[in-house]
C-alpha cells in the first residue's frame, strides 16, 4: 500500500477510530490500581496518540509531497535506474525514453490535442550518467496539425527538497496552470519538464557538481536539454529555456540560470535560499574546493564574477517566510549588476508551502513566457 494513497490514509483514521472507540470500551475494565490495569490504560492512551499522529502525518504528505514512498521515507531509495524498453525497433541508447502516458485531467478531454499530455519518461545523462525520472508535459498544440513544424519553448521545473515530482502535476498543477495561461493568451504553448533537483536520492545534491560524485549541474545545463531536445520538437537556439523551481529547487533554478546564461534565458525560485547548505543530507558537497563552494554562493557570485545576461524572478511573502530580508537584499545585489534583470512577487503573507507557490505559478509562468522563444 503506497504512502501517498488515499487508502492508505483511509486505513490509518480507520486504525485511530477503532482505537479511541476500543479505549472508551476497555476503559471501565482498566480501572483498577494493580500494574496490569495501568499498564493497559497507558499503552491504549499512547496507541490512540500514536495513530492520530500517523493519520495527521500521511495527510500532510499527500497534500505537500514531501516523501513519494517508504522507501523515500525511510532514507533507502538509491534507485536510479530507468525503465528500458525492449521492444523491437527501440533506439538503442536513447537518453530520454517514455515510460507511460496520461491526460490532464479537468481539461474537458483526453486527446492530446485538445487536452495535451502527460508523459513519464526516464531521462540517463550521456556525460554525466545520473539517471532520473521526470514527467514532461505537452501542450495541445503540440498535436495539432498546424504547428507540426514548430519548436516549442521549454521550462524546466524543480521540485524542493525532499519533494516529488509528481507533486508538481497533482499538488502544483503546474500542466493544467500553463494550459489555462495559454486558453487565456496569458501564455505561449510551452513543454514543461518536471523533475526533482535531487538526482542522486536520497542525497540533497543541491545541484551542485560534487568532486569525485554525481554531477548534477552539468546534468541540468548540459545533459537534461540534449536529453530533450533529441526526443521532443524543443527550442534549439539561445532564449528558448527557462527553468522554475520552489524551495531547493528555487535556488538550484536562480544558480543554472546565472552559471549558465546561454542555456537558461531566465530563472524563478520560489522561496528560494541563496547559498548551498551543508547539513546531514548533503554531506559535504565540496570536497574542500574553495572555488566551487564559492560559486555556489550566490551572494559570492553576484559580487566577483560578471553579471550573466539573463532574466531572474525571487517571491516571498513580508509574513511567514524567513527569506524575506535576504530576498530584498538579493534583488538589491542584482540591480546594482546593470546587466542581470530581476523581478519579485512579494506576498502580504503565506509560509514556505504548497498553498503559497500555487499563488504564486500563475503569475510566474506569464513572466518565463514573456522572456522565451520557442525558434
Amino acid at each position: 500500500m503506497g504512502l501517498t494513497s488515499d487508502k492508505m490514509l483511509a486505513m490509518a483514521i480507520l486504525f485511530a477510530v477503532l482505537l479511541f472507540v476500543g479505549t472508551l470500551w476497555l476503559w471501565p475494565r482498566l480501572a483498577r490500581r494493580n500494574w496490569r490495569a495501568v499498564t493497559g490504560r497507558a499503552g491504549l492512551l499512547l496507541a490512540t496518540q500514536l495513530a492520530l499522529f500517523a493519520c495527521l502525518g500521511i495527510a500532510v504528505n499527500q497534500a505537500f509531497g514531501f516523501y513519494a514512498s517508504w522507501g523515500d521515507l525511510l532514507g533507502t531509495e538509491t534507485d536510479q535506474g530507468v525503465v528500458v524498453d525492449h521492444t523491437a525497433g527501440a533506439a538503442a541508447g536513447a537518453p530520454l525514453r517514455v515510460v507511460s502516458t496520461s491526460e490532464v485531467h479537468g481539461m474537458g478531454g483526453s486527446l492530446p490535442r485538445t487536452a495535451g499530455q502527460i508523459q513519464q519518461v526516464g531521462i540517463v545523462g550521456r556525460t554525466t550518467h545520473i539517471a532520473t525520472p521526470a514527467y514532461v508535459y505537452l501542450p495541445p498544440e503540440y498535436f495539432q496539425q498546424q504547428y507540426r513544424t514548430r519548436t516549442f519553448p521549454v521550462v524546466v521545473v524543480l521540485s524542493g527538497y525532499p519533494g516529488t515530482a509528481r507533486a508538481l502535476v497533482d499538488k502544483l498543477n503546474y500542466p493544467r496552470t500553463a494550459q489555462h495561461l495559454v486558453r487565456a493568451g496569458k501564455m505561449r504553448p510551452t513543454i514543461l519538464v518536471m523533475l526533482r533537483p535531487t538526482v542522486a536520492p536520497p542525497r540533497d545534491t543541491e545541484c551542485v557538481d560534487i568532486p569525485h560524485g554525481p554531477q548534477t549541474e552539468t546534468f541540468f545545463a548540459r545533459d537534461l536539454p540534449a536529453a530533450v531536445r533529441a526526443h521532443y520538437r524543443a527550442a534549439v537556439k539561445p532564449g528558448g529555456w527557462g527553468i522554475v523551481g520552489d524551495s531547493t529547487g528555487g535556488y538550484c533554478a536562480l544558480k543554472l540560470a546565472m552559471h549558465h546564461p546561454g542555456v537558461y534565458a531566465a530563472g524563478a525560485g520560489l522561496s528560494p535560499s541563496y547559498k548551498a547548505p551543508l547539513d546531514a543530507t548533503t554531506g559535504d558537497l565540496f570536497q574542500g574546493d574553495r572555488n566551487l563552494e564559492n560559486r555556489a554562493n550566490l551572494w559570492w557570485f553576484l559580487k566577483h564574477e560578471p553579471a550573466p545576461d539573463t532574466s531572474l524572478l525571487v517571491t516571498s511573502s513580508k509574513v511567514g517566510e524567513t527569506n524575506y530580508k535576504a530576498t530584498l537584499k538579493f534583488i538589491a545585489s542584482v540591480e546594482a549588476t546593470k546587466l542581470t534583470r530581476i523581478s519579485s512577487i512579494i506576498l502580504g503573507s503565506g509560509g514556505h508551502n504548497f498553498n503559497t507557490w500555487r499563488r504564486e505559478i500563475p503569475a510566474t509562468l506569464q513572466w518565463l513566457s514573456g522572456r522565451l522563444n520557442g525558434s
